[in-house]
């Protein structure tokens, strides 16, 4: 099994929240780009670094929950690989 049989999210709002979590560190990464550029203080820089990797980390959670919940619901009893993939994909995010 590959992970791009996973499920990114097929429900709307479950898309709308990574989609707005991934912008939020999009914008959160252009801020420490230019505080680096600009010199900025390094505690400025790295609390700007540790926005952005919470809100990728969050963005990661969100996915690997969806695709847990559409394959819990959709998968029959013997599915335990694909659960156990989701799995590794979960713990790669921690």
């Amino acid at each position: 099994m590959s992970t791009t049989d996973i499920p990114v999210a097929h429900d709307p709002e479950a898309k709308r929240k990574i989609v707005n979590r991934l912008r939020r560190a999009h914008g959160q990464l252009a801020a420490v780009i230019a505080a680096v550029e600009d010199e900025a203080h390094c505690r400025d820089i790295v609390q700007q670094l540790s926005a952005v990797s919470k809100a990728v980390d969050r963005a990661g959670f969100l996915v690997v929950a969806g695709a847990l919940k559409e394959c819990l619901a959709d998968e029959p009893a013997d599915g335990d690989g694909r659960v156990d993939e989701l799995e590794k994909l979960f713990l790669s995010l921690a």
